[in-house]
């Protein structure tokens, strides 16, 4: 039996609606034709009084030996710098994005660095005190003093005491586990939590997790699941993410993607994501709940219509909004994603 419901009908009027009217879409980046056409794993911050994203690009195909991580910034959130290179590729390794950290004046660049995406990869971290200049690249640390031997999903979440609440996907392959830490840089104590996970050779049956916040205190991390339910899975963990049930299915339809979740300033909870009984990710939503257990509202963020025409083509270059990630500001959710896998986009939605 599911314990998080969906009601697929409120999902299938809104998706058939057009975008809600208090929708606002921004470009962060669009590459002309001498740039990078590969744009992915788009994830936004908010640090003195600026709003910092960055994503990983390459010439022209996902996680390609030449993939590197760029950032740009923005007062406003709708006009954007002209990117910068965070993290370069080496003749060895690649970079991915791994989240973002604010804490005590100190921003936070969490950076996955792989030989070969098949074997996964490692997490490391950069530090700035001003957004312009940035330390070195420094290994992230589990609990024990050794480096963390896997790579952070993008979106590490503060709970109720400071202890940060995410995921990491460990070697070898990208074997997806909750992890947490009280130390409130997230540079280091990491601990895994306790869960049982089905493994499906290289990597786990859940992928790419994100998580809210019940009414009741307890967490709910959402997975993708890659055995093609198109429905996302779910495990629940009611001490601060030190122990986990085992992942069950949900009733939240879901297109095989990467998604986001968290919670509204009221304690609502939120999911992002391509609602969707195929890999069809032209449809970008935001669902909500009001107890973390029936999702029964959903608000179009970006539609069919609206997609452009993907203009160069690549390896994994799926067509549609790709991967949100979600950031709460003065009243307002800004979703990033990419478009096509060769824009870096910005929506935002008026909190209600």
């Amino acid at each position: 039996m599911s314990y998080i419901r969906y009601l697929i009908l409120i999902i299938s009027v809104t998706v058939s609606a057009s975008v809600h009217a208090q929708t606002q879409t921004y470009v962060i980046h669009s590459p002309s034709e001498n740039e990078d056409h590969y744009i992915n794993n788009v994830v936004m911050t908010r640090f003195k009084g600026r709003f910092y994203c960055m994503w990983q690009s390459s010439a022209k195909d996902e996680d390609s030996p030449d993939t590197h991580v760029m950032y740009s910034t923005s007062h406003s959130g709708k006009t954007w710098s002209q990117p910068k290179t965070l993290a370069h590729a080496t003749d060895t390794s690649f970079a991915s994005p791994g989240g973002w950290i604010v804490h005590d004046g100190e921003l936070t660049a969490f950076i996955n660095i792989f030989r070969d995406i098949k074997t996964g990869g490692t997490a490391h971290y950069m530090t700035s005190s001003d957004g312009r200049h940035w330390s070195g690249m420094m290994r992230v640390h589990m609990d024990g003093g050794d480096p963390m031997d896997g790579i952070m999903e993008q979106d590490p979440h503060i709970i109720d005491g400071g202890r940060i609440v995410g995921a990491a996907h460990f070697r070898p392959g990208l074997k997806a586990r909750p992890i947490y830490t009280d130390d409130p840089t997230g540079h280091g104590g990491w601990k895994i939590g306790r869960i049982e996970m089905e493994d499906r050779g290289t990597q786990s049956r859940g992928i790419e997790p994100s998580l809210y916040v019940r009414a009741d205190g307890s967490i709910v991390m959402l997975f993708r699941d890659q055995a093609s339910s198109f429905r996302k899975l779910a495990a629940e963990s009611r001490d601060r993410g030190e122990s986990w049930t085992r992942p069950y299915l949900t009733d939240l339809i879901d297109s095989r993607s990467k998604q986001c979740a968290g919670n509204l300033p009221d304690g609502r909870a939120f999911i992002v994501g391509n609602p969707a009984t195929s890999k069809d990710r032209t449809t970008l939503a935001v669902s909500f709940s009001d107890d973390g257990v029936e999702f029964d509202k959903a608000v179009i963020l970006r539609s069919p219509d609206g997609l452009s025409k993907q203009r160069y083509k690549g390896k994994y270059k799926t067509s549609g909004y790709s991967y949100p990630k979600a950031v709460i500001h003065r009243g307002w959710l800004y979703v990033t994603y990419s478009e096509n896998k060769e824009k870096a986009m910005v929506t935002r939605i008026r909190i209600r």
